[in-house]
């Protein structure tokens, strides 16, 4: 029994600790934390898009992380390292914050899901399945599911190439919940991997992606974002074209 209690208070203070992260470190584009035991202490892994942030200048920033870890959650001797992701908009985590932060700004939950979906598509994913619930319209709760590309939903395979997270975020209208599940090709078993055809033409979009500006925090990524999705066509801005 005691070993019991012992998972729940690991699990319980890992729930915490994630939680605190994403906030404390959002604008590094936070992902996950890892966790083990070492003999000389508890060795913590950060997953982000922008390892500097977290850093800071002279390591000022990961001292003082360190410190609050230990004082806070009870971690020995904590050792932080962190990890860059480099493909982002693959990071169910990453993903599922920039969609909540956009329709925290106003955003129609609509548009950011299109928006979403496409960011997460054009980057490689084999597919994403988008679950927006709560009061998204009116007084009565609902949910919209969105999915495109190939995703398995059962099996060893679903386990082994599908990664998912959840996020809620306050709106006027209530809270709403926001889940992701992101099929990558890259672990796919070899005999089951699409086989595509490359096209003889230069990429017109990597092009164009190099001339475009870095951001250098989420926020700076958001608003950017913003600009960009006023060209996105949503269904409702289509049905109106028909009529």
């Amino acid at each position: 029994m005691t070993q019991v209690k012992n998972v729940i208070k690991d699990n319980y203070k890992m729930m915490l600790l994630n939680d605190f992260l994403r906030e404390k470190i959002k604008e590094s584009g936070f992902s996950k934390v890892d966790i083990s035991k070492t003999p000389t202490g508890t060795k913590i892994t950060l997953y982000v898009t922008r390892p500097g942030i977290v850093i800071g200048r002279k390591g000022t920033g990961i001292k003082e992380l360190t410190e609050k870890i230990q004082t806070d959650f009870g971690y020995k001797n904590p050792q932080i390292s962190v990890e860059e992701i480099t493909k982002p908009e693959l990071s169910p985590s990453v993903m599922c914050n920039r969609m909540a932060a956009h329709i925290e700004r106003g955003t129609a939950f609509r548009r950011a899901t299109m928006w979403t979906m496409n960011q997460i598509m054009e980057s490689g994913a084999m597919g994403v399945q988008i679950t927006i619930s709560g009061k998204l319209r009116g007084d009565r709760s609902a949910f919209e599911k969105h999915t495109q590309g190939i995703l398995p939903r059962a099996g060893d395979y679903a386990k082994n190439i599908v990664s998912e997270d959840i996020v809620h975020t306050k709106t006027p209208m209530g809270l709403i919940g926001i889940k992701i599940r992101i099929a990558r090709k890259e672990k796919l078993i070899p005999e089951f991997e699409h086989t595509e055809k490359k096209s003889i033409e230069p990429d017109i979009d990597d092009k164009e992606s190099e001339s475009e500006i870095v951001a250098k925090t989420e926020s700076e990524q958001i608003k950017i974002e913003e600009e960009k999705m006023k060209t996105l066509e949503t269904l409702e801005e289509e049905e109106e074209k028909l009529k």
